[in-house]
């Protein structure tokens, strides 16, 4: 009886441990694509830096604006001096929370997740829907969101209105590994 005892707190420490655990994704990717007549625009940032906090059922994410590599280089550089201003605003965050998250549970999970994007200066409140996976010691997080260019306050000559979509996709995909502080 006293092993079956031991065996059962040594269960619920242990998962308690597991969902106390912060995860972190290093190198997340987070891909831009805008469809105009003219010109189809996409580009891909693979140095976004995720964080979640099981315990809390917290996310955050940040990345560099200057990352983004598109097919063009002039895209790039309209990108970043004319649109989003990186040496002004070098940074995108978002803040969040992992609704209904089950940190226990085996396989995918399609989750909300809710909280504050900040680009451009301009914080706007999103609810994304994602999928979780636990794989490997780790986990999986992808979705997609719709980015509207007027909420951020980004201005578009409107020489270039045609060339420029008003609602910017986003996908993105993070691989989490165990965080040790």
């Amino acid at each position: 009886m006293n092993k079956f005892i031991i065996l059962v707190y040594f269960i619920l420490v242990t998962g308690q441990q597991l969902v106390a655990q912060k995860y972190i994704a290093r190198q997340g990717r987070i891909a831009l694509f805008s469809y105009t007549p003219v010109e189809n625009i996409k580009a891909e940032n693979n140095q976004v830096l995720s964080i979640i906090d099981l315990s809390k059922g917290r996310i955050a994410v940040s990345m560099l604006m200057h990352a983004f590599i598109f097919e063009k280089a002039l895209m790039r550089e309209h990108f970043n001096e004319s649109y989003v201003e990186s040496d002004i605003y070098p940074k995108a965050t978002f803040e969040g929370e992992i609704i209904d998250f089950e940190p226990l549970l085996a396989g995918e999970q399609t989750r909300i997740i809710k909280g504050n994007f900040t680009m451009h200066g301009v914080s706007q409140e999103l609810e994304i829907k994602a999928k979780i996976n636990y794989v490997d010691d780790g986990y999986q997080l992808s979705g997609n969101f719709e980015a509207i260019v007027d909420d951020y306050h980004i201005k578009i000559p409107p020489l270039l209105a045609g060339n420029i979509a008003k609602v910017i996709s986003v996908d993105f995909k993070f691989e989490y590994e165990p965080y040790q502080e």
